[in-house]
């Protein structure tokens, strides 16, 4: 068989709840070229969150999504397969709702709508960095006010999305373009177990493990993340036949 080539589709990279732009601030300096979607506003379905970014994405894609926007590029993947040319899922998951999900989203939200952002993402944002990073400034503070200004109804629109997120284990096992699922080690929110299985659930996907980080890895870590980003654009195409998964073709 023959291998062919591997020059990449445009990159475009998609960010999660309460993030925009500015979480891919170092991965726009490393691929100056990337289609970067300013985060999703208001929007509350992710089938509604994929359609828009179709509406704007070049005609082929090699789609990386964070976090929620990982969960809107499955069902990009759902949409329109023949649109994406690879895909790397970073620090997300694949599961429903788990029992008291809900209650401690909206726990979350009512804190926002008594106490203000602020409030909001001081209880929320500690916990999606590695613990030693916790008292990071440099890190910290730019994410903060990120998120703060994002808002609370950003906030309650976007948790809605991901509540109502429809079944996606299925669809793994469909996916037929080279994919990366990327995760930190110390994400404790979609912690590297989840994304091992994930991996495993794709033919032919590719699992990286970028020590020291966690859920907020293209910040946390951005040179390690970039070098596992290149490696994936590098990535052969391959193809598969009907009797055999991952062959190269």
């Amino acid at each position: 068989m023959m291998m062919r080539g591997s020059s990449a589709a445009p990159l475009m990279m998609l960010p999660g709840l309460l993030c925009d732009a500015r979480m891919f601030a170092a991965q726009r300096a490393r691929f100056p070229d990337a289609v970067v979607i300013d985060g999703f506003g208001m929007v509350d379905d992710l089938a509604e969150m994929a359609r828009i970014t179709l509406n704007v994405a070049p005609r082929r894609i090699s789609l990386l999504g964070h976090s929620m926007g990982a969960r809107v590029a499955l069902e990009m993947i759902r949409l329109a397969p023949e649109r994406i040319e690879r895909l790397a899922l970073v620090s997300t998951g694949v599961h429903g709702p788990r029992d008291g999900e809900a209650d401690r989203r909206r726990e979350l939200l009512e804190l926002g709508r008594r106490q203000g952002a602020e409030a909001l993402v001081d209880r929320w944002l500690p916990g999606m960095v590695a613990p030693d990073r916790i008292e990071a400034t440099a890190l910290i503070e730019p994410l903060r006010h990120m998120c703060v200004e994002a808002g609370v109804e950003t906030f309650a629109a976007q948790i809605a999305a991901l509540l109502g997120r429809p079944e996606v284990r299925s669809l793994l096992p469909t996916i037929r373009c080279p994919t990366a699922v990327i995760v930190g080690s110390e994400d404790a929110w979609s912690p590297p177990d989840q994304h091992a299985e994930i991996a495993a659930a794709i033919p032919g996907a590719q699992l990286r493990v970028i020590p020291g980080a966690g859920h907020m890895l293209p910040a946390e870590a951005p040179d390690a993340f970039d070098d596992a980003v290149a490696d994936w654009l590098a990535l052969p195409m391959f193809s598969y036949n009907q009797t055999e998964r991952g062959t190269i073709a």
